[in-house]
């Protein structure tokens, strides 16, 4: 028993100084015992080698939008029940064809990645010929672009957007934030959206 007890002490004083300790003989209240000490190691290079990420205008796209809604947070309702990164409403969801609660809506990062792609393909299908006809023309000295457009119509609604491309009448939502900063503040992503 008292030799495999010493193997073991010998095979755990081996690793320790493998990993940089060293053990040293003291004197506590005139008993011999081992104590630990820790000793300088080495210090190894690493060498960290960039890998390449394709990262498209549509994903900084999307941040950029997640950012300002919710700086980007899942988990996230504001005071007028607007959830998640996006900042959906129950409507919005609804009439995309979602019919989650909103603790599962909140808990999926995956189902709200998709509603977003989904909300903004929508938009462009009913905003397109806007699109076509706006896009690097300026209004009262905003420059109009299609991620400017659909960024304003995930603010204001497709109809709110067209309203202001036709007639220049601003919209505010509950928090004052106007149409326009979000045809300025996004503005000049290229999308690929379907």
């Amino acid at each position: 028993m008292r030799k495999q007890i010493l193997i073991i002490l010998l095979s755990s004083l081996v690793c320790l100084s493998i990993l940089g300790f060293t053990t040293k003989i003291i004197s506590v209240n005139n008993k011999t015992v081992s104590a630990i000490e820790v000793k300088p190691v080495k210090q190894f290079e690493y060498v960290i080698v960039p890998e390449k990420i394709d990262i498209n205008e549509t994903d900084l796209f999307l941040n950029a939008i997640g950012h300002y809604e919710s700086s980007n947070r899942y988990d996230i309702v504001n005071r007028f029940g607007y959830m998640g990164k996006y900042q959906f409403g129950r409507k919005t969801l609804k009439n995309l064809g979602y019919d989650v609660s909103k603790q599962e809506f909140l808990n999926s990062p995956y189902l709200q990645e998709k509603a977003m792609l989904d909300l903004l393909s929508h938009n462009k299908k009913i905003l397109q010929k806007y699109i076509d006809y706006w896009d690097g023309k300026e209004i009262n000295d905003v420059v109009i672009t299609e991620s400017g457009i659909l960024a304003a119509a995930h603010l204001a609604g497709p109809g709110n957007v067209k309203r202001f491309l036709r007639e220049g009448k601003e919209f505010k939502d509950g928090n004052g934030t106007k149409l326009t900063r979000y045809l300025t503040h996004f503005s000049g992503y290229e999308l690929n959206l379907n």
